[in-house]
């Protein structure tokens, strides 16, 4: 089934590879529902769809597209889901997730056409570097904020926290320890960091653990299962714009995350991905499904790279990693409790912002009418706690400089038609 042999690989490699994974992803089941639980959503509902939506996802991308690749909610997409959406819209987490539900919908249908190829073709490449750093900006705000690290100011927003607040030196002990397992290259330094400062805070009195297992729960069912209920929710509050620049994100996120992991396992042929219908089908459907349970949007995870550096090369590594997620979803007593210290979780916000905000470096900084937009993007998603403003801030600009310099016909229609639709959203649906 896994084709180990025609791969170069076995049993045991592929196993071993997807305990690395684990081990590297597994920071996501406390992060997660800890972002989500935030913004209202009860705690064990968002921590049984977050396994829910890793072992749905993951198990399609392994038994389908047999690729060592895991899909999970996507960092900065639960962010953006619980800051901006429900941050800054009057609605219910129900309606919320409907918009989360339609979009995976939609996704899947894109995933059966050439449409996401052409799609991701139109989009600037610059204005995709800048969405990715965009969201690591974004991202490392909010663990800064949640933290206490970064504070507000009365005058200026925001300023530096007080070192002498037991969370603060918490999440600094915890972001050292952290960064210096990195820089030791120790397989899943996110995940062991964030044990070794949940150790810390239990013994400052920081962490109080009041169970370790129990039976997995989703206190509120089904949230959302009607295609037509949720696709009413979208019109009735104006939820276009959330739809659009969550798909646009997943479209990128997963395309760049499948092209280099695959590249890394060496198993792109003539350059191209083989089974991307069904890698991107099983993206979609960890989406959808896990909007029915409540939580946000998936992608492929980028921690995959870790597997494969490993030596995963099947689906058989993916596998191991979904069964090992099954296992966990009988600690939500002790994963809530951690989760419930931002100084543990924080850190792990941090140091995975610094790692997209990389991105920055592919951008043509040396042409205003590319480089722009791509600092529009960049800025916005952080100053105004919203991925879709600088999406949309950056795909308005991009076509007006490009008139400016008399290059509007190196703008794709898509373009066009994607400034247009931003402009109304902002002007008249914000």
């Amino acid at each position: 089934m896994f084709k180990l042999k025609e791969r170069n690989s076995n049993i045991k490699t592929e196993v071993l590879a997807g305990l690395t994974t684990f081990l590297t992803l597994a920071y996501i089941i406390v992060v997660n529902p800890m972002i989500l639980s935030d913004a209202g959503v009860p705690f064990d509902q968002a921590f049984t769809a977050t396994i829910i939506a890793i072992i749905v996802g993951t198990l399609c991308m392994a038994l389908l597209a047999n690729y060592p690749i895991v899909i999970a909610p996507a960092m900065g997409l639960n962010a953006y889901f619980a800051y901006s959406v429900l941050g800054t819209h009057d609605i219910s987490y129900t309606v919320a997730f409907s918009a989360v539900f339609v979009t995976g919908i939609i996704f899947i249908l894109l995933s059966l056409t050439s449409f996401r190829s052409k799609l991701i073709e139109a989009i600037p490449n610059n204005l995709k570097h800048a969405i990715s750093a965009g969201i690591g900006l974004f991202i490392t705000f909010i663990g800064l904020r949640l933290s206490g690290v970064v504070t507000q100011h009365e005058s200026n927003l925001v300023t530096l926290g007080s070192f002498r607040e037991p969370s603060v030196a918490l999440t600094l002990v915890g972001l050292v320890i952290t960064i210096v397992l990195i820089v030791r290259n120790v397989q899943g330094a996110i995940f062991i960091g964030m044990i070794l400062t949940a150790i810390i805070a239990f013994f400052t009195g920081q962490l109080k653990i009041n169970g370790l297992v129990s039976t997995p729960s989703l206190p509120e069912g089904i949230i959302v299962a009607n295609p037509i209920t949720s696709i009413a929710d979208v019109i009735n509050y104006g939820l276009y714009g959330v739809v659009f620049s969550i798909l646009l994100v997943m479209l990128f996120d997963t395309t760049g995350a499948l092209l280099g992991i695959v590249r890394q396992a060496g198993l792109l042929k003539n350059n191209k991905l083989e089974k991307s219908g069904s890698a991107f089908f099983a993206d979609s459907v960890g989406t959808t499904v896990g909007a029915m349970f409540g939580t946000s949007p998936t992608a492929a995870s980028v921690e995959s790279s870790a597997g494969v550096g490993a030596g995963g090369k099947t689906g058989l590594t993916a596998l191991v990693v979904a069964i090992l997620f099954l296992i966990t979803a009988f600690f939500s007593p002790l994963i809530g409790a951690v989760s419930n210290v931002a100084a543990i979780t924080a850190p792990s916000l941090i140091i995975v912002g610094s790692m997209m905000i990389k991105s920055i470096n592919e951008i043509d900084w040396t042409h205003f009418d590319e480089s722009f937009p791509a600092f529009l993007v960049i800025v916005a998603m952080p100053l105004t706690s919203s991925i879709a403003n600088g999406i949309a801030l950056g795909f308005i600009a991009y076509p007006i400089l490009k008139m400016a310099r008399g290059k509007f016909r190196e703008v794709h229609p898509f373009v066009y038609i994607f400034a247009i639709l931003f402009l109304y959203q902002l002007i008249f649906l914000a």
